[in-house]
């Protein structure tokens, strides 16, 4: 079974947790290094999860935590809200725990007045890229971030939120 939590700043144990391990399974996958988190005392891990207006998920299989999500409202864009942070656990893939999570950021986003949602995928994460076209989500021209090996950019998605 499949279950979703919210998380609030006393569970920073459990998102660091995930986070550490996604940076070191997935480490082209994400903007950080873990090397920029390994160390982080747990000040820094709270304040992570105490950003205002940020909606933190972990996802469960049968009791074990094998995901997580973050939406974040964009700074500059109005209506537009980011996911953040997705990664699933070897032992959770395929098995529909991205699709869960992205469907909860979408509630949150609509309930928030949100417009449109937005996340960045690495070039060549086919899996990822096939999980949000499955979810609705567009290629778009915008230049992503650069990656931390200095050449590559994130290729930015978006899905426009209909009423």
């Amino acid at each position: 079974m499949i279950e979703l939590r919210e998380l609030t700043s006393d569970d920073w144990p459990a998102w660091r947790d995930l986070r550490l391990a996604a940076l070191a399974d997935a480490p082209a996958a994400f903007g950080s290094l873990l090397a920029d988190w390994i160390d982080a005392d747990e000040s820094r891990w709270r304040g992570r999860l105490n950003v205002p207006g940020w909606h933190n998920l972990i996802a469960a299989l049968d009791g074990t935590p094998v995901g997580m999500a973050t939406g974040a409202p964009a700074d500059d864009e109005d209506g537009v809200v980011h996911i953040l942070s997705m990664w699933i656990a070897p032992a959770g893939r395929g098995k529909g725990i991205g699709d869960h999570l992205m469907t909860d950021i979408e509630h949150w986003a609509r309930a928030n007045a949100a417009h449109t949602l937005k996340l960045s995928v690495v070039k060549g994460n086919e899996k990822a890229h096939a999980l949000y076209l499955r979810n609705g989500y567009v290629d778009t021209d915008e230049p992503g971030d650069l990656m931390p090996d200095g050449v590559s950019r994130e290729l930015i998605m978006r899905k426009v939120l209909k009423d």
